[in-house]
């Protein structure tokens, strides 16, 4: 059904809803980062709005013909019953939150009829993001909703959504891709990916095929068998740690190195689920070091090249089972 995306269960509770006439008028797609809710809510906006309009679209899923003339509106940001709303740019960088202004500059598309079919769709990316004016200005639209007007909110973290928003949206939660759907979703991104890239960036991903996707190009395979080799034997001579530490301390190594960051505490992490009693102990001391060291690297201008080692220690320490705190 919606192979590409792999949430094939949300897209059947929203497209029954829709076609059974009792589609509510606000949803909340929540889920962790990077697992493609925006882009589902997007392909769902265009699947309802092509299915509203005409020429009638075969099918179940959420696929839209390239020829329709709604999908080449959609496309061009020129459909006249659509709105997306997100952090726009500035020339300092992006905005931290969806402003008051924005919200209110959606009143045209609430105020007027559906121009092209019999409904109107709003996405919002994320409603995390709204500022207290822009969530209280939402909550009006939402308290008063328009007829045949849909709101999809994106938020990765609900608890942060005013409690009134909530209760007046349904939640459609979404969960982690399993391999397979990862592998579908990052070769529809990069079909040039090689079989050992492909495997690191879906264990690196976890789940999450925006999170796989940072590491592309990082050879991240690599730098998984470098930290597997370090816990193998604990690295006695410190040779596979300096070699490591060398390769990331340069500038032109940052990327790398702040993917490091991340990938060395979660070595640990996995290497610790597998594990009991006290070895589980000590390898959980190690991950939170890790963890610790790892997340104030880039804030405190930490050398890269030292940090690097250090979280190699803390891996290394894991090797035969034998975790002595400071990796010795």
């Amino acid at each position: 059904m919606t192979s590409l995306l792999g949430h094939d269960e949300q897209a059947r509770t929203l497209l029954g809803a829709a076609r059974s006439g009792r589609l509510h008028h606000g949803w909340i797609l929540t889920g962790p980062r990077g697992i493609g809710k925006a882009s589902f809510a997007r392909a769902m906006a265009l699947r309802l709005l092509a299915e509203a309009a005409d020429p009638a679209i075969a099918g179940d899923g959420l696929d839209v013909p390239q020829d329709h003339p709604i999908r080449r509106l959609f496309e061009a940001d020129a459909h006249p019953d659509y709105a997306e709303l997100f952090c726009l740019e500035k020339e300092t960088g992006t905005a931290r939150n969806i402003t008051v202004d924005q919200i209110r500059g959606l009143q045209r598309l609430i105020q007027s009829a559906p121009s092209m079919s019999t409904r109107r769709v709003v996405v919002i990316d994320s409603a995390d993001d709204l500022e207290r004016g822009a969530a209280n200005a939402l909550l009006k639209n939402l308290e008063e909703p328009p007829a045949d007007m849909l709101f999809l909110l994106i938020s990765h973290a609900p608890g942060r959504l005013l409690p009134t928003i909530r209760s007046r949206c349904r939640t459609l939660r979404f969960e982690t891709l399993n391999d397979e759907a990862m592998r579908t979703v990052l070769r529809a991104e990069k079909e040039e990916f090689s079989s050992t890239e492909l495997d690191a960036l879906v264990r690196a991903g976890e789940g999450s095929p925006g999170k796989a996707l940072r590491y592309a190009g990082l050879d991240i395979a690599d730098m998984e068998r470098a930290l597997a080799a370090i816990a193998a034997d604990g690295d006695p001579g410190n040779r596979q740690r300096l070699t490591l530490s060398k390769s990331l301390a340069s500038k032109a190594a940052k990327p790398r190195y702040e993917a490091f960051l991340e990938r060395a505490p979660a070595f640990i992490a996995a290497a610790a689920r597998q594990r009991q009693g006290s070895d589980l102990g000590k390898a959980l001391d190690h991950w939170e070091a890790a963890r610790q060291l790892a997340s104030g690297a880039i804030i405190l201008s930490l050398e890269p090249g030292a940090v690097v080692f250090e979280l190699a220690g803390h891996v290394a320490a894991l090797a035969n089972g034998k975790a002595a705190l400071r990796g010795d």
